[in-house]
């Protein structure tokens, strides 16, 4: 039941191609791409090892080259003057260079000393390894097809997800302690058409069972819609808890409430964790303290807002018309429905990828802003924004609740921590781990 890594894993660039479909925003497989490269040599560089085989320097010299040149450093480095000693020395001692500043210079940096291991798949922001990261775990891989996502990932985690789950092969994945996985929700969600595993976004559920299948990760923490619960008459969920069951799993699960972990957001979700262990299983309980939230902690000053996110004259009217005689309060969130009822609350609505611009409005005057979308999902301050409002509003939409997750993941690690047989305690499997 151990969770050792060896160095027969590795992960390689030409097991990878893929390419970018800018007009979907999601990685397909063709040529090996720039991305590619760069998931490559932002996981081996997180994943530092003492050297690294023969064999496997050519293809990580190819990524560091490319790495330079697209720094457009050419004439400080030379690049292509350099020797495929001097591409690898950059690589294997990266501290030294400030080249790699973008690797490490970030709000979530790979702890120093970790004690065990993750992956992170469906990893959209990273809204489920922050909390692990806080722990002091270390990713190992993560994986996401998302180009917008990927690129807020890589701005505050220093790495570049690999791309569609789909074509990466299990044994390509390293051996780690815990498996996280927000598998994708809009097959099962009540916005959606609920299709379930028809919908090929259901069948994610497959891809997290066939790595399962391989490496027996100790534990696992996936996230869903509460939808799932009872999609196809339950059925579907009865399928997901089967399948982990013949796998080895002992599994508890519940439908939790971001208002119950101090986020002004009713945002309910199916928390799903397995062990393979009884006795794990056993000790670990959802029963977790109500935290109360406040509206007003996480708006910024009306002042402070871009003039374009207040809504128009016309809009506001139409608001105000439609809420005449109901009783307001100040701080809300005005929500509109699809019946064009009008909600004056003092929390957020669950936010939503494909919301209406209008679909929430701030005292019913303007649109939340970048920053309190991410506050409403329990997003650090220090979380980085690198892409457009527009791109923010959809990943939050996609996100998850930090502070729910985190209280999960503390629980899960008491148990993890307690154990002796599992895990890498030296994370001596960590640094084996070739990513060439």
């Amino acid at each position: 039941m151990e969770a050792k890594l060896t160095k027969k894993e590795k992960i390689s660039l030409v097991d990878f191609p893929e390419e970018v479909d800018e007009q979907r925003g999601v990685k397909v497989y063709g040529e090996t791409s720039y991305e590619n490269q760069m998931a490559v040599l932002s996981h081996f560089l997180h994943n530092h090892r003492r050297e690294l085989a023969k064999e496997e320097q050519s293809e990580i010299i190819e990524a560091v080259r490319a790495f330079l040149s697209r720094k457009e450093i050419r004439q400080q480095t030379e690049v292509d003057g350099m020797s495929d000693e001097e591409v690898l020395m950059v690589a294997e001692d990266p501290a030294q260079y400030s080249l790699f500043t973008d690797f490490y210079d970030v709000p979530f940096p790979a702890p120093a000393n970790p004690k065990f291991t993750f992956i992170d798949l469906f990893a959209g922001i990273g809204g489920i390894r922050i909390p692990f990261d806080e722990l002091g775990y270390h990713c190992l891989f993560s994986s996401e097809w998302d180009v917008k996502a990927c690129r807020t990932y890589f701005a505050n985690f220093g790495t570049v997800p690999f791309g569609d789950i789909t074509k990466i092969p299990a044994e390509r994945i390293p051996k780690h302690d815990v498996l996280l996985a927000g598998f994708p929700c809009q097959a099962f969600s009540i916005m959606g058409k609920m299709q379930g595993f028809a919908d090929t976004r259901g069948t994610m559920f497959f891809e997290i069972e066939r790595i399962l299948k391989l490496h027996r990760t100790p534990y696992i923490l996936l996230e869903n819609v509460k939808q799932l619960v009872g999609h196809d008459g339950g059925r579907t969920f009865k399928v997901i808890l089967e399948r982990l069951n013949q796998l080895g799993y002992h599994v508890k699960w519940k439908v939790m409430n971001a208002l119950d972990f101090g986020l002004p957001q009713k945002r309910e979700r199916v928390i799903i964790v397995g062990f393979m262990d009884k006795a794990d299983c056993d000790a670990f309980s959802f029963e977790i303290p109500h935290i109360p939230y406040n509206l007003a902690d996480i708006l910024e000053s009306d002042e402070c807002v871009d003039p374009a996110l207040f809504a128009s004259e016309h809009i506001i009217a139409k608001r105000r018309e439609k809420t005449a005689g109901k009783q307001l309060s100040y701080p809300s969130i005005w929500h509109e429905n699809k019946a064009g009822n009008i909600s004056v609350l003092d929390y957020s609505c669950a936010l939503r990828t494909g919301a209406s611009y209008n679909y929430l409005l701030v005292n019913g005057v303007r649109r939340p802003t970048s920053r309190e979308l991410l506050r409403l999902q329990g997003f650090p301050e220090k979380f980085r924004i690198v892409v457009s409002h527009q791109d923010i509003r959809r990943q939050t939409g996609n996100s998850v609740a930090v502070p729910m997750i985190r209280m999960v993941a503390q629980k899960i690690n008491e148990i993890i921590s307690n154990k002796n047989e599992y895990g890498t305690p030296e994370i001596k499997g960590c640094e084996e781990v070739a990513y060439a």
